[in-house]
């Protein structure tokens, strides 16, 4: 369903819980985000719960197609990634009352205080995904940005304070948040994160293999190395290209992939990068892609490649591990400790030495233990990450709620 702004839609068939998602956008483009929240619609429809979005992209959107539950979307977002919404604000007024809870996807932006107003004006929880905003990484990183948000702080604290819950993906993302800023009191709820299992889709797997062959004929029948994400600075893209540069003539046979939206112009700069390293011929770039040629570059590659600076978790990472593939990661990616201790990849540092360390030492491991580390990724993701999990946890921050209202 894609609303025109500003209607709400009648509640029918009430479920035990009824939740709402909202977020700035749903398009792929937006990272991780857009993503985590289409992965809990179909895990709360799995549960057998009630779930609604509403978003600020433009009604008729093409990646709004295909979502599995009612998609409001209000098409009005001034003020750049702030996205100030007056349209937001008045349909909230008219609707919030319609959800046990409501849930906010990110921090830094008008909705979260939008969400902030109407529930507490109707006497409803709500709870806050910070989806990884609150890492320290973009204090250091970004300081002029961070001055910015000290000035914003008594505004976004007083969001995160009032929410039933503010939800982290893993301890390391919670224990981090906490050091970010001050004040910083707020009741924290690690939930269990993941995706839903592709595997129960009834795919066609050859044929996404295949799909991915045609988009890049270049790889067929050569062994790749898949970075899977945006193309920005924090995901270490740059560190990747010159340590496949350094070992490149050690592995003459094998590519690297590099797929993703160039959403802060850096790609030119990187494929220069690779010119300059005699590796251009060998790195490849399709852009953003989905569905089955997402599925098809997973299940195609040797190997999933992250070198990021930070992830609060890391969906592909994890989408890599369910079709069996080894990954290759920093220990910035929160969920490395799991990784190591499942040994379905290998964990290096965030840096140049570091990076160049984590593909040697996959080019030096034997054909064998490459592929026993892909036999122990698709257990260890149905162990810890089916994304049901997660559904469950945060309606039963709503159950509390209602319980002791």
């Amino acid at each position: 369903m894609n609303d025109q702004p500003g209607l709400g839609s009648p509640r029918q068939s009430r479920s035990p819980l009824h939740i709402l998602h909202i977020i700035g956008s749903l398009s792929p483009a937006a990272g991780g985000p857009p993503e985590a929240v289409r992965q809990l619609v179909k895990a709360y429809i799995e549960v057998g719960a009630g779930i609604e979005v509403v978003c600020l992209d433009p009604p008729g959107s093409p990646f709004l197609d295909g979502i599995p539950c009612p998609v409001h979307a209000l098409g009005q977002s001034w003020l750049g990634k702030y996205c100030l919404s007056p349209r937001l604000w008045k349909w909230l007024s008219r609707n919030a009352s319609r959800f046990d809870g409501i849930v906010m996807n990110g921090i830094w932006t008008f909705p979260g205080i939008a969400a902030r107003h109407a529930a507490r004006r109707v006497g409803k929880p709500y709870g806050i995904f910070v989806h990884g905003a609150l890492d320290p990484w973009f204090n250091r990183t970004y300081p002029l940005k961070h001055v910015k948000k000290l000035i914003y702080w008594p505004i976004q604290h007083a969001v995160l304070r009032d929410a039933q819950a503010v939800f982290f993906t893993t301890a390391s993302e919670r224990d981090l948040a906490l050091t970010s800023f001050r004040p910083s009191k707020w009741n924290s709820v690690v939930v269990p994160y993941g995706i839903n299992d592709p595997e129960d889709a009834g795919h066609d797997t050859a044929a996404q293999v295949e799909a991915f062959y045609q988009r890049l004929p270049q790889v067929r029948n050569r062994p790749y190395l898949l970075f899977l994400a945006r193309i920005h600075e924090k995901k270490g893209t740059d560190l990747l290209i010159d340590a496949f540069g350094k070992l490149a003539a050690t592995v003459p046979d094998w590519d690297l992939v590099i797929a993703g939206p160039d959403q802060v112009g850096l790609q030119a700069g990187l494929k220069r990068r690779a010119d300059k390293l005699g590796i251009a011929d060998r790195v490849h770039w399709p852009g953003l892609i989905g569905g089955n040629l997402k599925w098809g570059a997973l299940r195609a590659c040797q190997a999933f490649v992250l070198p990021s600076h930070q992830e609060n978790f890391g969906i592909a990472v994890v989408e890599a591990m369910a079709v069996g593939r080894p990954v290759l990661i920093s220990n910035q990616v929160n969920i490395w400790p799991e990784v190591d201790a499942d040994r379905v990849g290998l964990v290096e540092e965030d840096t140049p030495q570091g990076t160049e360390r984590l593909l040697r030492r996959w080019f030096d491991l034997p054909p064998a233990e490459r592929e026993a580390m892909g036999s122990r990724a698709r257990p260890s993701f149905l162990r810890k990450y089916a994304m049901n999990r997660a559904a469950k946890a945060i309606n039963q921050v709503f159950v509390e709620a209602s319980g002791s209202r």
